[in-house]
């Protein structure tokens, strides 16, 4: 598994759609959201995009994508037209049974949210600005246009097994946003960055393989063919952080998704991990985390309980 892959895996990342709406003439809708991650997803027209903390609107084109981060409200307005300004409320109760208007000349818009778990959320949220433009004319953008297509066929249709093809095609969808974004856009250095690195990858790679192995810098130098200082500087140029603090940090999400999944002991955790003690593991993930291995599990499975309850719709 390369570990771009590994870490969608990690962080949990599923996407939902969560409405849609065809509309002619002049139009305006808004939605005001408790999800940290959302979608808005241009199909067919233009519009202007506005939400809080930007200082000026992104204008979306027919196949654009806006990942919004940490938005609590957004408003898209669009259309042609002299006539009034309709407000659109987005189909949010039945997504397979011919929501969508398959008339070319409505505009078209598609909005989910993305799921992550709180380790997903720590790397996606930091690494994304308040809203990334993928844009459909890109490259980097073929597959993606390629399913927003499908997805909206299975959105627009009422054929059997709609509602599974719509959540396969959502998490596709997700996945296909982020590598347009990091092929157009420049990252922070972070983790998500460092994935995209090709003269790092190597020594990445081994970590990611053998996350309870003590590595040396040493090593990992000589997996990237590049000097201890070389790679030093060039892995905290990109990462943000020294090669060994990072692996600390993978091991740390891997522990996350094992006590949010798993009912396995902490001390397994720990010996997989590569710590000499279960005490020695607690204390990094309380450093790490802010609360210990524990404490996390509890409150993980009792958020899991309540998002499980709560309907795409809420948020």
């Amino acid at each position: 598994m390369d570990e771009f892959s590994e870490v969608f895996d990690v962080v949990e990342a599923r996407g939902q759609v969560t409405g849609a709406f065809a509309a002619r003439g002049r139009w305006v809708a808004r939605s005001f959201s408790r999800t940290p991650l959302k979608l808005a997803v241009m199909v067919r027209g233009r519009a202007r995009l506005s939400a809080d903390g930007l200082e000026a609107p992104v204008y979306l084109e027919e196949g654009d994508v806006a990942i919004l981060n940490g938005r609590s409200w957004l408003e898209l307005e669009g259309g042609t037209g002299d006539g009034p300004v309709r407000e659109i409320e987005p189909e949010i109760t039945d997504l397979t049974t011919g929501v969508l208007s398959t008339d070319p000349d409505c505009d078209l818009v598609v909005g989910g949210r993305v799921l992550l778990n709180r380790a997903g959320e720590d790397l996606l949220l930091q690494a994304l600005p308040p809203v990334g433009h993928v844009r459909a004319e890109a490259a980097e953008a073929t597959r993606l246009r390629v399913i927003v297509a499908q997805l909206v066929d299975e959105v627009s249709a009422a054929r059997m097994g709609s509602g599974f093809a719509i959540r396969q095609y959502a998490q596709l969808l997700v996945l296909e946003v982020l590598r347009a974004y990091v092929g157009q856009a420049q990252l922070p250095p972070g983790r998500l960055r460092v994935l995209t690195d090709t003269r790092l990858r190597p020594a990445v790679s081994r970590m990611h393989a053998e996350p309870g192995r003590a590595w040396k810098l040493a090593e990992l130098a000589h997996a990237a063919a590049m000097s201890r200082t070389s790679f030093a500087e060039r892995f905290r140029a990109v990462a943000g952080v020294p090669p060994l603090t990072y692996l600390n940090g993978w091991r740390m999400l891997l522990a996350q998704r094992a006590l949010g999944e798993r009912d396995v002991r902490v001390g397994t955790i720990a010996a997989d991990l590569g710590y000499t003690s279960e005490s020695a593991f607690s204390t990094a993930f309380k450093r790490e985390v802010g609360e210990s291995p524990l404490r996390y599990r509890a409150r993980i499975r009792e958020q899991q309980s309540v998002t499980m309850a709560i309907p795409a719709s809420a948020n």
